[in-house]
């Protein structure tokens, strides 16, 4: 077999066993599984110039800058685990197919954690088609990668869209993620390590993943 063909084996191997055997977690287990596919899909990249942990280091550290609550921190951190759950994110990329990682990271997700994790992260695609539509020079703004990724994403949005999104729960919180996903993106950016960021999972769990409402 080559070694193109073992590497797409054990990733779907592993994406099965992380998202099958992922449920019903204390909080401690999700930390210990989130820094589990850090560990072995974090050095990927997606076409652009960081990996996908120095990515969402950045993301999390920026929003821990902008003070915003623990929810949203680990939102930022995790916005882009769909990529790591799905089972060859890196090959749907250059064959010019869209992964769907946010409904998959928000499917993950949701096992785990509040709505105000999942939501965010189940919305930032549709955050960026909405900025296309809102704000001016947003788009000329966007990466070359985030360019070709809004044309399979279903490009920017029309009014109706937007006025859609703007009445979701959690849309401007999913703004402010699409922000800090546009911005961490730099190579020499210093960050927070992710063991600080790992401290916070605890205050987000669904309650029911530790079995008691008081364990929080």
């Amino acid at each position: 077999m080559r070694d193109q063909d073992t590497q797409r084996v054990f990733l779907k191997t592993r994406s099965v066993r992380l998202s099958v055997n992922a449920d019903r977690m204390n909080a401690q287990s999700v930390k210990q599984l989130i820094e589990q596919m850090f560990e072995e899909r974090g050095a990927l990249h997606y076409g652009e110039s960081v990996t996908q942990l120095e990515h969402a280091l950045q993301c999390a550290s920026l929003a821990q800058q902008a003070g915003v609550g623990s929810a949203l921190v680990i939102a930022a951190l995790l916005h882009d685990i769909g990529h790591m759950v799905h089972d060859d994110a890196a090959a749907a990329f250059k064959e010019a197919r869209d992964d769907h990682h946010e409904a998959l990271g928000a499917k993950w997700l949701r096992r785990h954690f509040v709505d105000a994790v999942v939501q965010p992260v189940a919305w930032h695609v549709q955050a960026k088609r909405y900025l296309c539509l809102r704000e001016s020079g947003y788009w000329d703004a966007l990466s070359a990668v985030s360019k070709q990724t809004l044309v399979l994403q279903g490009g920017p949005m029309n009014e109706a869209e937007a006025t859609r999104f703007e009445q979701q729960a959690y849309a401007q919180d999913a703004v402010m993620i699409r922000r800090w996903d546009d911005t961490g993106k730099r190579e020499d950016a210093e960050v927070l390590p992710l063991q600080h960021f790992l401290d916070l999972v605890p205050q987000v769990v669904m309650p029911t993943v530790d079995g008691v409402l008081g364990s929080l």
